[in-house]
């Protein structure tokens, strides 16, 4: 990362120094398959992943995150169904991948930190016979070997040894959290991918996590992609990010620009609805309505039937991810005036 003054809102990251780039999503879009019709989860979704960068996606329940991390690692089921794109991980196209390809893919060079703990772990199952299966399936190690790298593995994030013998339920949420990034790490990947790392965990352990994430990163050198619905953590935890709605990007920059400068009125209403911890006092407000039905989504812009802004063109033409300023994307009709950002100033958050 490069070196900056630090940002007086704790944790706030950095913007990242230029990086090769990792994984380019190029025009992704899956659908779900019901009675009703097609659902479009995910609408040409495009982002790229720099070696080791954090990259964020943030929005709210049903936006469509979970699908895309799902299909980076080609484990969709029925009835999602990938419609078209491209997911280019190291020069190579994963969605052209045959099972061989995809056996030496997954968790080597992609891993995943999925949802919720405690449903990502074999209840019946002690911690150590689940680390062992990741080595012994993917590296045939031999059981002393699995042993001692899962002992290593459990030591990295910061749990003794001797809770290999146990199962899930004797440990707590912060313990299963850390066991579930173990086994990600397990492999060494070069990309990470965290859905919701810490939902259901309390703030203590939530920030001691993310900053053991931080360190391990540093010291690996794996980039993350980093889901959640939580725009303030996204904020302090990522480099770049991009805000989804309604299965589309509606806004994309550095967590940075989008903090101090949030342009489409979407990211402004999440970034309103949490208070800040310094400066002057405001009135926090949240977004009226609810996400749209994506079997039938109104037309023109998917967000105009809950934005106050919203014009007769935002119902008729469906705006398209334009670079307003420099690497700042936002989902606006070419020529239309940007509605004003929030600065950092204005949120009371202190100078930048």
């Amino acid at each position: 990362m490069k070196k900056t003054e630090q940002s007086t809102v704790t944790g706030l990251q950095p913007e990242s120094v230029e990086h090769p780039t990792l994984l380019d999503v190029r025009n992704l879009s899956i659908e779900y398959l019901t009675q009703r019709g097609p659902a479009k989860a995910v609408n040409k979704v495009s982002f790229s992943i720099k070696e080791g960068q954090v990259f964020g996606l943030a929005g709210e329940s049903g936006c469509g995150k979970s699908t895309i991390a799902h299909s980076l690692l080609r484990i969709l089921r029925p009835p999602a169904v990938i419609r078209g794109g491209e997911v280019v991980f190291s020069g190579e196209d994963i969605l052209k991948m045959n099972d061989r390809e995809l056996e030496e893919y997954r968790w080597s060079k992609v891993s995943m930190v999925f949802q919720s703990a405690m449903n990502s772990l074999n209840p019946v199952i002690t911690i150590g016979e689940q680390i062992n299966d990741v080595l012994i399936r993917h590296h045939k190690f031999t059981a002393k070997q699995a042993a001692e790298r899962s002992a290593e593995l459990l030591n990295i994030v910061g749990i003794e040894s001797e809770r290999l013998k146990s199962f899930p339920h004797q440990m707590s949420g912060g313990m299963r959290q850390r066991v579930v990034i173990a086994i990600a790490l397990a492999l060494t990947p070069e990309l990470m991918i965290m859905d919701e790392p810490t939902t259901a965990l309390d703030v203590v352990v939530q920030r001691d996590i993310l900053q053991q994430i931080r360190a391990l990163k540093e010291t690996m050198g794996f980039s993350i992609l980093f889901i959640t619905h939580d725009v303030s953590l996204m904020t302090e935890f990522s480099d770049q990010m991009a805000i989804m709605y309604a299965g589309e990007i509606v806004e994309k920059a550095s967590s940075r620009e989008i903090f101090t400068n949030p342009i489409h009125p979407y990211t402004q209403g999440l970034l309103s609805s949490f208070p800040s911890l310094t400066g002057k006092k405001r009135k926090l407000t949240g977004i009226p309505g609810s996400p749209p039905d994506l079997i039938n989504p109104p037309g023109g812009c998917k967000f105009h039937p809950r934005c106050a802004l919203c014009t007769h063109k935002e119902k008729e033409i469906a705006p398209v991810l334009r670079e307003v300023i420099p690497d700042h994307w936002v989902a606006v009709h070419e020529g239309m005036p940007l509605p004003p950002g929030r600065m950092a100033a204005d949120a009371g958050q202190g100078k930048q």
